[in-house]
């Protein structure tokens, strides 16, 4: 092939092969790009001389540390473990008992209640009452109202909240568990586990932060879909994992034959390097969880055999719960499970219990359904409150919604209108009935005491800390949250947070000063924060006792405890002032209330007024 070269050189000419010259070709291609990439790289070491070394290996990913810093509130409860009683169980066999109900038994149930109302497979048909089959009692010194059917749960009375009021907006079971999981029936929805992972992370790097446990009864079975624990828009690392309740936990926890755990840790480092490189390219949060599960997992293969290792539980602990054979699928076997997870650190545990549609055979079936659950349910608030786990851990029973007053041939159909829950630890006030239905169980009191789903999420996300309403997410333009626009917390449920403070000193100091009848502006609260319940607040007491010493010493004693809450502890003030001095003096601050502090309160005191008596 002759090729002329440029002008310039007339006459001469060259013949080059085509070979050569596609290589002449290639060589100016890569003369021409090599002069850019050699100014490109100068300039980038005049910028930042980092940029041409070599790329360091991604770090491994940090702990989840949450979105809320600060706690919004003071953290009553550090973790959470949902006993879900899929199926929706009866109020009117468990925790609600209706006289009125059982008196009409059989006979046609007043139109009043239900003209209007929604029901799902008792349209268009004759409603007849259908009363209670079985007794009820009162338990505790608080004499909260069980049914026969759960006599273990009768034994710690005092220690549970029953709600009476709660009430949902789905009929149906799936939508019906999307509600009361996520707060809204739109697929694609975060459910609660994964909003609080998100809103203040977990406590351990050793496990998911949010574990799901599975269990079924003999009879009242319904299906469970796994969107029930999604994280829905929210990064998938917040997602539930389903742990297995029989067999090994996780499937395939442990390495195959003929791998070590040095090569399986070379394979894990190489995928986190090549997904690295992939997240420098694009910003796609699945990639950073994409390393973040494989780093999990490869902890997990050693903490999940130790977790579900049950050898180490001694015998009284295994009858405490009822387990028989430790990993056998039951839901007391499962409730040991959670009380170990909680114990390392998972944020939030649920328990599926299948076995609660009783739409026929009720008597028969709702027994068998209660035995599953009534002895695990109260040996773990038992088990957390003896380790000292329950003050911090808040525990909800419950189903998706509850049963029908009217009887549904043998049984009662789903009602949404009403139906009760129960709480436990975690900043609850125990040995509490909050909320009534009406005479006939068909309806929820419109009261104070009444709550919603939303109201159940915003009172969780409350006692872990967390304003529901500034716990949110954008996405598609629009902030979202668990209680949607809705939602207000029950403080009547919350436990004070300061009541044992309180009692305490003013016992103390109330005693100290009327043996010389001292008093005469009694103790009082200051409510220093909005993040101090109103409860707190006290108005101090108008009675006034004078004697003859404290005439002479001074006009009066006056001391007051400031209560300045905090996200992680209380701390307290006391001041002790003499009136007629118009001078006041530090009687101690401290993060509890000590000894030594009660001590130097006794001394001020002293000082102000008289000695008191020995």
């Amino acid at each position: 092939m002759k090729k002329t070269l440029p002008p310039g050189l007339p006459g001469l000419t060259e013949r080059i092969s085509d070979s050569e010259f596609q290589l002449n070709i290639n060589r100016r291609t890569f003369l021409g790009r090599a002069a850019y990439g050699l100014g490109g790289m100068a300039l980038a070491c005049l910028l930042d001389p980092k940029l041409v070394g070599a790329a360091p290996a991604p770090a491994a990913p940090e702990r989840w540390p949450g979105i809320i810093h600060p706690p919004h509130f003071p953290v009553r409860a550090k973790r959470v473990i949902h006993l879900c009683m899929a199926g929706g169980p009866s109020h009117l066999e468990s925790f609600d008992f209706k006289p009125e109900l059982k008196r009409i038994n059989g006979q046609p149930f007043p139109e009043s209640f239900t003209k209007g109302q929604q029901l799902a497979q008792l349209q268009n048909m004759v409603l007849k009452a259908r009363g209670p089959f079985v007794d009820f009692n009162k338990h505790g010194q608080s004499g909260q109202e069980v049914s026969a059917l759960f006599p273990y749960i009768a034994n710690i009375a005092d220690d549970i909240c029953i709600v009476r009021s709660m009430h949902t907006e789905q009929i149906n079971h799936d939508p019906a568990h999307a509600f009361m999981n996520a707060g809204s029936i739109i697929k694609g929805r975060p459910s609660m586990g994964s909003w609080l992972l998100y809103g203040i992370g977990a406590e351990t790097d050793e496990l998911p932060g949010f574990v799901v446990l599975n269990s079924a009864g003999k009879s009242g079975l319904q299906p469970v879909s796994a969107r029930q624990w999604s994280s829905g828009f929210l990064p998938s690392k917040f997602q539930g994992i389903l742990f297995q309740s029989k067999g090994d936990a996780v499937h395939y926890v442990g390495n195959p034959e003929g791998v070590c755990q040095s090569t399986q840790r070379q394979v894990i480092e190489e995928i986190k390097r090549l997904n690295g490189m992939l997240e420098e390219e694009r910003i796609d949060p699945e990639i950073q969880t994409r390393i973040s599960q494989y780093e999990l997992a490869f902890r997990m293969q050693t903490s999940v055999p130790e977790l579900t290792d049950f050898s180490n539980e001694p015998q009284h602990i295994l009858d405490l719960y009822g387990v028989k054979h430790p990993g056998d699928g039951t839901f007391a076997s499962n409730c040991l499970l959670a009380r170990r997870l909680a114990e390392r650190g998972v944020r939030f545990i649920q328990l599926y219990h299948r076995a609660w549609d009783h739409h026929g055979e009720i008597e028969k079936d709702m027994p068998m359904a209660a035995k599953d659950v009534d002895q695990a349910s109260a040996a773990l608030v038992s088990d957390l409150k003896q380790r000292g786990m329950l003050r911090d851990t808040l525990i909800m029973w419950g189903g998706e919604f509850g049963r029908t007053p009217m009887g549904q041939g043998t049984g009662r159909d789903h009602h949404i209108n009403a139906f009760s829950v129960w709480l436990a630890g975690g900043g609850v006030k125990g040995g509490l009935t909050y909320g009534q239905t009406d005479e006939l169980g068909y309806r929820y009191v419109d009261d104070a005491e009444k709550m919603h789903v939303h109201d159940l999420h915003a009172t969780m996300l409350y006692l872990c800390g967390i304003d529901h309403k500034r716990l949110t997410y954008r996405f598609q333009g629009r902030d979202f949250r668990l209680t949607d626009v809705f939602g207000e917390v029950a403080q009547g449920i919350v436990a004070c947070r300061y009541r044992t403070y309180r009692s305490y000193v003013t016992h103390y100091l109330v005693a100290t000063l009327r043996k010389k009848s001292l008093v005469r502006s009694c103790l009082g609260f200051e409510n220093t924060s909005s993040g101090v319940p109103s409860s707190v607040t006290r108005p101090p007491s108008k009675k006034t006792t004078r004697s003859a010493t404290s005439r002479a010493n001074c006009i009066s004693c006056v001391t007051t405890i400031m209560v300045i809450p905090s996200s992680t502890s209380a701390r307290m003030t006391f001041r002790t002032s003499s009136r007629n001095s118009g001078s006041s003096a530090l009687v101690g601050s401290s993060k509890s209330i000590t000894s030594g502090c009660m001590a130097r309160a006794r001394a001020i005191a002293t000082r102000c007024c008289c000695p008191p008596e020995s």
